[in-house]
């Protein structure tokens, strides 16, 4: 789907979304339920008509991997937290390279917001998208929010 951050290109299993890729991705049209759902719910995240998508998950990831892509997903639309924010949620209050680690193996950008995570310092760290596409999601949130 094309959106104002580039195309999207999403994919489910039969339990739910699995995965949302950025740009250069390959993949074929489907008239899925699930898929038109998800997209439906993208287009009106990007109009700001929508703070918290309502979808099936279903991504793949270690026990750890879930556990963070779970503790994202409280972050509130339009607030940023830290990794050692997340860390410590976890009660691993040193494993913030660790959370950073599963944070960027996210497979499911926007959904699970790994974009609201940022560094301790303020500034804006890694994201699988590029920092421009970051900082539009922040920024989308902002004006939304």
């Amino acid at each position: 789907m094309d959106t104002p951050i580039g195309t999207l290109w999403l994919d489910a299993d039969g339990a739910g979304l699995s995965s949302i890729a950025f740009d250069g991705a390959v993949g074929s049209h489907s008239d899925d339920p699930l898929l038109r759902d998800a997209a439906s719910q993208l287009r009106a995240y990007f109009a700001g008509a929508l703070t918290r998508f309502d979808l099936p998950l279903s991504p793949r990831g270690t026990e750890f991997q879930r556990r963070v892509w779970d503790a994202v997903a409280r972050v509130p639309y339009g607030t940023t937290t830290t990794y050692s924010a997340v860390a410590a949620a976890l009660a691993r209050p040193t494993a913030f390279r660790a959370v950073g680690a599963a944070n960027g193996r996210n497979p499911l950008p926007i959904i699970v917001p790994c974009h609201r995570v940022i560094g301790a310092s303020g500034a804006l760290t890694g994201y699988g998208g590029g920092l421009e596409r970051k900082r539009a999601l922040l920024d989308l949130e902002a004006a939304s929010g």
